[in-house]
């Protein structure tokens, strides 16, 4: 008997001093307005998902390279933790190591994104990466994280209050072994969401979804506006099978979008050597009563009709199951009739709603969708709401189509777009830094480096017949700056006459052979006015085609981060030949306006297609006329002098008009 107990008492201790499984910790330094991390986060999100019992990942939203704005961002709304998290000692913040590889210099504090940290150690020593840089996160390096042996085990237990504003977490740590820590031994609680998908992006580089973003740490103590400690001091020395268990209390902040995306990160650190030793992971609260909006049904592709009959698709996404709500939906800012639904949705099921029938208009149409009066009560709101785009053309002007980006609203009028886009906040907007042969500051740019391979970016020209031409043509100003001469990013121009269906390319090119400028890895590559060209594409096959859609393209090269900008500006689409139209400015390629920038005077000048009147418009930035007369024209070559002496400096637009046909230019008067 008493040899069974020595036995049995060996075996425990056997037991007791074996190491514990480990799971690591993954910390991503990454930025909202960081395009770089916008570009390496999808696959590190695939790397750390395939590898769920190995390790957990947390995300701080750091202010690198710069902050996002200062109404609301994932940073601004947990700001002192996050500084403290990659701040430097020197800065009052946890003093993190900062260099990338092992022969970089040793500077505290995280001082680039995305950088990461395993364990709180650099990813380049035990684990095998190349660097800190997330890129190099892959299934070898977390097994070699894993694979370092811990005595540490970590169990939480979370309980909820009733509207899940705040949460008890029960923490046991226990210690298969005797250990002595470095330094202050610390467990740290962090309050993450597992998802977060936005509408617009937060930040300046296009990430709409995010992933185990850092919401907010327990504990946390802030002297003023900076943090001075976050987390629990646990015993720094430990023997075999000792335990020590607390609770923590934790808040749950009003910024939370998604209750039920909530969840509780727990790990064990050694503030001496930043080593984290265990690492837990809660599972995610059951929300009893939750309606999400999860789709509305508005087309993709093109539209053309004067209605549309969309749908929203509903998920129960609680715990109880839902009898009734309500849905109020919004057309072009105006709100809609509500549609009340009744059934019986079952947990986890979804339903489409036809949402009745909406008036629309030519251009660019965003609807969305309310959802409210959710029986039983909602408890997450910040999923009620879903808004889709599309492109309608139900009518076709007549040509001219021209833009040269002066008004302020983006798309312009009938314009559809940007649509397709890969990467939202680098998609086509309406740029002030430059314009077509430094003529004027305004035109449409794309930044194609943070476009994931192969992604596309598209923009529609207003629906346009050529009924009665003989030769239509589109022109336009084009800058195009490769970020290395490997860069071969495409921009096409396409043709449609049957709404979309199908299409045609009237004109692509790419690469260096588009390139108006050496190539440039400046951030954001401005234009100076001799790095444009002006390109002509021919529309001759599609002379009195009653509807004519007209797509400009930019897709991303094959690889990654290797296109700077691509800006376009004075877009043109006219009938180059007009039959049965007395018009006096039928060829847009014959106004000029010389010189430009002007000072004193400039000259308009027209090649007329016959002696007939032209109405001369000039209006200045704000819109105001300050110059119209009408002008008798001869057959050919025409000169109009303008005085400008009087005119403060600026851009202007000068605006033909002969026979309800419209062409127009930019003027700078510089002085």
């Amino acid at each position: 008997m008493k040899k069974t107990s020595i036995i049995l008492g060996l075996m425990t201790a056997s037991l007791f001093a074996s190491a514990q499984v480990r799971t690591s910790l993954f910390e991503e330094f990454t930025g909202e307005n960081c395009g770089p991390c916008a570009s390496t986060n999808p696959a590190l999100c695939v790397t750390l998902a395939n590898n769920p019992t190995l390790i957990i990942p947390i995300k701080w939203q750091v202010p690198i390279p710069s902050a996002p704005s200062t109404t609301w961002s994932l940073y601004r709304t947990n700001q002192a933790e996050i500084d403290w998290r990659y701040h430097s000692t020197g800065l009052g913040g946890y003093g993190y190591m900062s260099q990338n590889t092992g022969t970089d210099a040793a500077v505290s504090g995280i001082n680039s994104a995305p950088s990461g940290r395993i364990d709180g150690q650099h990813m380049w020593g035990l684990f095998g990466a190349t660097s800190d840089h997330p890129f190099y996160v892959s299934n070898a390096v977390i097994s070699a994280a894993q694979s370092q042996t811990t005595n540490f085990s970590i169990a939480m237990t979370p309980s909820w209050s009733p509207t899940y504003t705040s949460c008890a977490v029960s923490v046991t740590v226990t210690s298969s072994q005797s250990f002595t820590s470095n330094g202050a031994l610390m467990f740290r609680l962090c309050l993450v969401e597992r998802t977060i998908n936005f509408a617009t992006p937060p930040g300046t580089n296009g990430e709409q979804d995010f992933y185990d973003a850092v919401r907010k740490s327990y504990p946390t103590s802030i002297t003023g506006t900076a943090v001075t400690a976050m987390g629990t001091a646990i015993s720094n020395t430990w023997i075999p099978a000792q335990t020590q268990t607390f609770t923590v209390n934790c808040v749950i902040p009003n910024y939370i979008n998604d209750l039920g995306q909530m969840s509780f990160v727990g790990f064990v650190q050694d503030d001496g050597n930043k080593k984290i030793f265990q690492a837990s992971r809660t599972a995610q609260p059951s929300i009893p009563n939750d309606a999400k909006a999860m789709a509305v049904g508005v087309p993709t592709a093109v539209v053309c009709s004067a209605t549309l009959a969309p749908t929203a698709t509903i998920k129960n996404n609680g715990s109880n199951a839902i009898t009734n709500l309500t849905i109020t939906p919004n057309m072009n800012g105006t709100p809609g009739t509500p549609v009340t639904w009744s059934g019986n949705l079952a947990i986890g099921a979804t339903t489409v709603i036809n949402m009745g029938t909406e008036n629309i208009i030519n251009g660019t149409n965003t609807y969305s969708i309310n959802v409210t009066g959710v029986s039983g009560g909602d408890l997450v709101l910040s999923n009620n709401t879903k808004t889709g785009t599309f492109f309608n053309t139900a009518t076709y002007g007549t040509a001219p189509v021209v833009e040269g980006y002066v008004g302020a609203a983006f798309p312009p009028a009938g314009w559809g777009g940007p649509v397709n886009a890969s990467n939202a906040a680098y998609t086509w907007v309406r740029a002030t830094t430059a314009g077509g042969f430094g003529l004027s500051s305004e035109s449409m740019r794309v930044f194609i480096n943070w476009t994931a391979p192969g992604g596309q970016h598209d923009m529609y020209l207003p629906g346009t017949s050529f009924t009665g031409t003989m030769n239509p043509a589109l022109k336009f100003d084009l800058s195009y700056i490769q970020l290395s001469a490997t860069g071969n990013d495409v921009l096409d121009v396409s043709v449609s006459t049957n709404c979309g269906t199908s299409w045609t390319s009237a004109w692509s090119n790419s690469g260096a052979a588009m390139a108006t400028a050496p190539p440039d890895n400046a951030a954001l590559h401005i234009p100076t006015a001799s790095q444009w060209t002006a390109v002509t594409v021919s529309m001759a096959s599609y002379s009195n085609s009653p509807n004519v859609l007209v797509r400009i393209r930019a897709t991303g090269g094959a690889s990654a981060n290797q296109g700077n900008s691509i800006w376009i500006d004075n877009i043109n689409l006219f009938n180059a030949t007009g039959v049965g139209i007395k018009s006096a400015v039928a060829n847009a390629t014959d106004f000029q306006v010389y010189p430009n920038p002007a000072t004193s005077e400039t000259s308009i000048n027209i090649n007329a297609a016959n002696n007939s009147d032209v109405n001369v418009n000039v209006t200045n930035a704000l819109g105001q006329v300050v110059y119209n007369k009408q002008h008798s024209l001869n057959t050919g070559s025409n000169s109009i002098k303008l005085d400008c002496k009087d005119l403060a400096e600026g851009v202007y637009i000068i605006s033909l008009e002969s026979n309800k046909t419209t062409v127009t230019k930019k003027l700078v008067v510089s002085k």
